[in-house]
């Protein structure tokens, strides 16, 4: 299937990622990962939760859970979706609707800072549904790890826009933290667990 046309599904986890068109950059400075993360936790925190997240210069990951079908049926009375949009197909609707306010409030803001028209971010995003609890703790892994895979540092844990030192410093945040930790055991077994470097490409096209 598509990757890009994966059904989304309430209770499920799914490894959300997408870069500029291109491959363009889409974050050019501190307010550009800033703003962003504004408008995930405004858009994106109402329709799932949040367990990791990594921004970089020219793509993103973001590692979701998608909220429970009762959660959802409380979405749907209040939204503003075409009857047609309800029912099967309302959970998707919803999220990619979510995700798209992020993208347009996104690049307008960004194309009217650096002078540029048109689309900055591909579309349709993509996702990946998270299958097992080891497939789970690798991706996260793999998110953190992102940095310094593509050479953007040569220690992943110096990187500003990923989420890992949050779990080390108990940071405020709307990502998860406990839930995620809860995953590794513990805090040791976290900072263990990102010692091996996770190849996910193949998975990922």
């Amino acid at each position: 299937m598509d990757i890009r046309r994966q059904p989304i599904e309430a209770d499920k986890f799914y490894h959300i990622y997408n870069r500029g068109v291109n491959g363009e950059l889409i974050f050019k400075s501190s307010r550009n990962f800033e703003f962003f993360l504004k408008k995930v936790e405004e858009n994106l925190v109402p329709v799932s939760e949040v367990y990791a997240y990594c921004l970089l210069p020219n793509h993103f990951h973001f590692l979701v859970r998608i909220k429970s079908e009762k959660e959802w049926k409380s979405l749907v009375k209040v939204s503003t979706l075409d009857k047609a949009e309800r029912g099967l197909h309302a959970q998707q609707s919803i999220f990619s609707k979510q995700f798209s306010r992020i993208f347009n409030s996104y690049s307008q803001a960004f194309n009217k800072e650096n002078g540029r028209h048109g689309p900055l971010i591909e579309s349709p995003f993509k996702r990946k549904e998270i299958t097992s609890e080891e497939y789970l703790r690798d991706v996260i892994v793999y998110i953190h790890r992102n940095p310094q895979n593509h050479g953007l540092v040569d220690d992943f844990r110096d990187y500003e826009y990923s989420i890992y030192n949050l779990f080390l410093n108990n940071l405020q945040s709307f990502i998860l933290q406990k839930e995620v930790m809860d995953l590794f055991e513990d805090k040791q077994n976290f900072i263990f667990s990102h010692h091996k470097e996770i190849d996910l490409e193949e998975f990922l096209s």
